[in-house]
């Protein structure tokens, strides 16, 4: 008798449980919520804040991962959206920068969809040099990843651009029916995803593609579009996030911004059983993946370890996560389950 095997995304929510287990047990007030002036503060809300760029990114990562691509670029680009809105909030004058940042008032509108545009427009690059130039996903996104931070840096021209603009602010910091503004943009982003996915073939398309791409063709998938579209995806995801962290930060830093947070949206995709060879996709499990990363960092940061000891603890507790979702760990534990029941069944 053959087990029934454990769901991908079991471990992943089992992690996060003993995560909130062990603060519920030795941290004080970690549950605890408050309200003030009609918002939700507590570690809790803080984390679905804080989560929130990564959680944008690594939605659009999923469907990157699933045609069996990568995108190491969005940190860059994030990078890149962040300097493109710091600029427009300057009125593209760094020239008389000051401690106290700009008070120009620039209209919203430019201040969101010019770095959008921009970050989309960095993605359909991708898009094009995987898709249709043919080159290898993990190269393609190099290219724009080396590159891109030094074209950040080039447009702010080596400064940290401060500024003062409350509405752009709201973007990083305001709230909305009592939750962060941020964490119901990374909503807004799975919910649109799931949208495309789910109500038009977009989804199945990226499965076939991810499965067998040269299958994929002879069924006749457009495939070239099928991985432009993941990659145009990618970018305005990178760039929202950017325009999340700038506005949280009140300016921009084009050689920190961002800085690895490609690597994070990567791990929280894996963590949520997304296979890396492409395929299948779990954005579920992918959500699951950015909370556990940013709970693990606020508990670390809560009990007070030092900070050198912060991506060796949040190493080993993702390499821990990641052994036990192993296919070779879930053979194991199938044939495990398999023999209990066997055994169960004859003792009846």
């Amino acid at each position: 008798m053959k087990g029934r095997q454990i769901p991908r995304i079991a471990w992943p929510l089992f992690a996060l449980g003993l995560i909130l287990l062990f603060n519920l047990m030795f941290t004080d007030s970690f549950f605890a919520i408050t309200i003030k002036d009609g918002h939700l503060f507590g570690s809790l809300i803080d984390i679905l804040r804080r989560s929130a760029p990564t959680l944008i990114m690594a939605v659009a990562m999923t469907y990157v991962i699933a045609t069996g691509g990568i995108d190491i670029s969005v940190g860059s680009v994030l990078a890149i959206s962040g300097s493109i809105a710091s600029l427009v909030v300057w009125g593209g004058n760094t020239q008389y920068l000051t401690s106290a940042g700009s008070q120009y008032y620039a209209p919203m509108l430019s201040i969101i969809l010019i770095p959008l545009v921009a970050s989309i427009l960095l993605g359909a690059f991708n898009g094009v040099m995987v898709s249709f130039i043919g080159l290898q996903p993990f190269i393609a996104t190099l290219i724009l990843m080396t590159a891109g931070r030094g074209l950040a840096q080039l447009l702010t021209g080596g400064k940290v651009l401060n500024f003062r603009h409350a509405g752009f602010e709201f973007v990083g910091r305001g709230y909305l029916f009592g939750l962060p503004f941020p964490f119901l943009l990374a909503l807004g982003v799975i919910v649109l995803g799931t949208a495309i996915t789910r109500l038009t073939p977009m989804g199945l398309y990226i499965q076939a593609v991810g499965g067998n791409r040269s299958a994929s063709n002879f069924s006749g998938v457009n495939t070239r579009l099928v991985l432009l579209f993941v990659y145009i995806f990618s970018g305005f995801a990178a760039g929202l996030s950017g325009l999340v962290m700038t506005s949280d930060i009140t300016g921009a830093d084009a050689g920190f911004m961002g800085l690895y947070m490609e690597l994070d949206a990567i791990l929280a995709v894996v963590i949520g059983g997304t296979p890396m060879e492409g395929g299948k996709y779990n954005v579920g499990g992918t959500v699951i993946g950015v909370l556990i990363i940013q709970t693990l960092t606020t508990t670390i940061l809560t009990k007070g370890i030092p900070t050198e000891y912060t991506l060796l603890v949040k190493a080993i507790v993702v390499v821990v996560v990641l052994i036990i979702q192993s296919n070779k760990m879930r053979e194991v534990m199938g044939k495990r389950q398999g023999k209990m029941m066997v055994k169960g069944g004859s003792a009846i």
